[in-house]
């Protein structure tokens, strides 16, 4: 993703100021959340692991209508909350994919304290 490319530019170059961090940090993370390439993931009646279809991003499911919207209505229903979080870290694209949005929101966090933001 570009905007991923252009955020560790702005913190190796300190040519951005701390706005312009904050921005990328934000697209980076609306990324991940919506449209990252994630395995689906949601529950599935008689698998352990759940769907494995491709979906677009941590919180949308895959192509059958009812687990679009599954995923995020995990984060809703309390109960449903650790199953979510396990779900972050379950394979190799979904935990790339959940540090960089980690990291993208701690970058955006980071580039307004003072003695460390940018410029």
């Amino acid at each position: 993703m570009i905007a991923a490319a252009l955020l560790i530019a702005a913190w190796i170059n300190k040519a951005a100021g701390p706005a312009i961090v904050a921005i990328l940090s934000a697209f980076v993370v609306v990324w991940c959340f919506f449209q990252a390439p994630v395995t689906c993931g949601a529950p599935v009646r008689g698998r352990e692991d759940g769907c494995r279809n491709n979906a677009t991003g941590l919180l949308m499911g895959c192509h059958i209508r009812q687990h679009r919207w599954q995923k995020l209505k995990m984060l809703i229903l309390r109960r449903q909350i650790r199953e979510f979080c396990s779900g972050l870290f379950s394979d190799g694209k979904a935990t790339f994919v959940t540090l960089a949005a980690i990291g993208s929101f701690l970058s955006g966090l980071v580039a307004f304290i003072p003695g460390i933001a940018l410029g």
